[in-house]
């Protein structure tokens, strides 16, 4: 029987699980649009494309933040040496959040949304959301207090969630008019994806290199610094890059385009740091997998939340693209480098360190990662095409909408192909964690109660 260091990984493998869950839905959501846009929309009457765009998209958000608050729970009390706060409030904070997701999920395909993008979960589950985040951020901020030490890497995630937390209120409130209501809910959106999840991804990427590399702590979590200072030198007033055409002052056009610009050197020196660590490792950790994930996350940031990032938000160029495909290239790559990558690098290092096998060692490890990545670079490639032609006959030729859409199907075969290899990637992923990463031959390890053991000084 395998020892668990901390109860709370229990905890957090649950919060795993449901990540997986949640993803395969979203996959097949995206597969339902992808035929669509081929003109096979034979599910339209049960499932219309606009539930199912809403459903791929909050899915993503979900999932994406159970594997923030499954990585919390592993890295917190590792970080502090001490065991979580609370675990059976855990429990129902992790109960409460699945909730969430199938309510959400229900309620669109029954018109119940707000009807805002990427914040369309009806308004009551808003409420349940704020309390169970709070929860959540009560478990692991008092983990943090009573723990037996304070390190950079676990009071940045801890920051990183809380600014989270707090930014998820201004796209509670509605407003008469759509220029503010716009304004205030890309506080939400944006600095979410490109600022305080940065942080979040800074502070997991941080645990991750030195578990994996051999460098010393304080060399890694230097670096974790200037990153820190880098997002929010770019990422908070590189919202107005979704200003430019909803009626918000001219001066924004100046402000998000030059610090669009300043944004992808964040994710450079994401990649520079992952690259950089894991060449000056001293060790060789037995886990390559889990830190090929790590510089693949790095990597894979930069090119898709920087690069092509900045590839369509100057204002002169932003013009013919919004409300494009072109987004949908950046949005895909970007959140899968990011924010996906981190999450299945963070599984592929915590589920042998739970279960004692050497997953790592499995050859569908290996291909799942290669699929996945080939899979989703090539639906970026066939988004970006499609996404190209669109602006073209749409904008500059001046096609109609619904013309140009019939003329760019043909693209979404490609993209459909490309989506069943990622697919194939992410099923061998799933393979490996339910066939092997299962938890049911997991003990803790027993510790002395903080009450009676010795506690250094901070």
């Amino acid at each position: 029987m395998t020892t668990l260091k901390y109860e709370s990984w229990k905890v957090a493998w649950a919060f795993f699980a449901t990540c997986m869950l949640l993803l395969s839905l979203q996959i097949i959501y995206g597969f339902i649009m992808g035929f669509a846009h081929m003109g096979f929309d034979g599910l339209h009457e049960w499932i219309p494309f606009n539930a199912a765009r809403a459903t791929h998209t909050n899915l993503l958000v979900v999932w994406l933040l159970a594997g923030f608050m499954g990585s919390a729970y592993v890295i917190i009390p590792e970080e502090t040496e001490h065991e979580l706060w609370s675990i059976p409030l855990a429990w129902v904070q992790w109960a409460s959040l699945v909730l969430v997701g199938v309510v959400s999920i229900i309620g669109f395909h029954m018109n119940w949304w707000e009807g805002r993008k990427f914040l369309e979960i009806p308004r009551p589950l808003d409420y349940l959301v704020v309390v169970n985040v709070l929860a959540f951020l009560l478990n692991i901020g008092m983990t943090i207090l009573k723990g037996k030490r304070y390190t950079t890497t676990s009071l940045t995630l801890l920051a990183g969630l809380l600014a989270a937390a707090l930014l998820y209120l201004p796209g509670m409130i509605t407003f008469d008019s759509q220029v503010m209501d716009s304004y205030f809910r890309w506080w939400v959106v944006h600095l979410w994806v490109e600022g305080v999840w940065e942080l979040i991804m800074g502070a997991i990427l941080s645990y991750l290199l030195i578990k994996l590399s051999g460098v010393d702590r304080e060399v890694i979590e230097k670096w974790l610094y200037v990153i820190v200072g880098l997002t929010f030198l770019s990422g908070i007033l590189g919202t107005g890059h979704h200003y430019y055409w909803i009626g918000a002052p001219e001066y924004w056009l100046m402000v998000g385009g030059f610090f669009s610009a300043l944004e992808p050197l964040a994710f450079l020196g994401m990649a520079l740091y992952t690259v950089a660590m894991a060449r000056r490792g001293g060790r060789r950790h037995e886990n390559r997998i889990a830190l090929t994930w790590s510089v693949g996350c790095g990597i894979m940031s930069f090119v898709g939340a920087g690069f092509l990032g900045f590839a369509h938000t100057l204002p002169q160029v932003n013009i013919w693209t919004h409300g494009t495909l072109v987004t949908a290239m950046h949005g895909h790559l970007a959140f899968w480098g990011a924010y996906a990558m981190l999450i299945f690098g963070m599984i592929a290092y915590i589920l042998p360190e739970m279960t004692g096998r050497k997953l790592y060692d499995h050859w569908a490890s290996e291909w799942g990662f290669w699929l996945s990545n080939i899979g989703m670079v090539s639906m970026t490639g066939a988004f970006a095409v499609a996404g190209v032609t669109q602006v073209y006959l749409e904008r500059r030729v001046g096609m109609d909408f619904l013309a140009v859409q019939e003329a760019v199907a043909v693209h979404f075969l490609g993209l459909v192909l490309a989506a069943s290899l990622f697919t194939l990637g992410i099923g061998l992923l799933i393979w490996v964690f339910i066939k092997h990463g299962h938890p049911l031959r997991m003990a803790v390890a027993h510790r002395p109660s903080p009450s009676t053991a010795p506690a250094p000084a901070k």
